[in-house]
């Protein structure tokens, strides 16, 4: 079963590149990123509500939800930057520098999050390794970005 987790990981980074560039052909046709990102998250609320309704999963009882911390609510937002900067970026760097840049912040901030073990996440100190991982990813964001 892991290898099928593993493989949904990779699978969904791959899509990480369409998505923006699908996107940024969406901002083309519809006034900008901010509309194409807006557009995007409505077809995505719509395909998790089918989802939802197919699977017949029970709706979250809001006096529960109403105890998470309020830093629990800003995923939205940070998807909506996250789509809405992809389909800007994506014709003006192209999509090998954007995804270089976007993974090398993605890893920064997933160390420190790992080393923390903060939002749920299972806690893993830095170390050599990690941070020599790091390294080797901003090196490939300047190779890629040298062309």
């Amino acid at each position: 079963m892991l290898y099928f987790w593993l493989a949904l990981a990779f699978v969904a980074g791959m899509m990480m590149p369409l998505q923006a560039g699908v996107n940024s052909t969406l901002a083309l046709h519809s006034q900008g990123a901010i509309w194409a990102s807006w557009i995007s998250f409505m077809v995505g609320t719509a395909a998790l509500l089918g989802v939802v309704l197919a699977m017949r999963y029970e709706w979250p009882v809001i006096a529960d939800m109403k105890h998470a911390p309020w830093w629990a609510w800003t995923g939205g937002f940070m998807g909506a930057l996250f789509v809405a900067t992809g389909a800007f970026l994506a014709p003006r760097i192209g999509a090998a520098t954007m995804v270089a840049l976007l993974v090398a912040g993605q890893l920064i901030a997933s160390l420190i999050l790992d080393h923390l073990g903060w939002a749920t996440f299972p806690q893993h100190s830095i170390n050599l390794g990690r941070a020599l991982g790091v390294v080797c990813l901003l090196a490939g964001v300047v190779l890629i970005r040298m062309n």
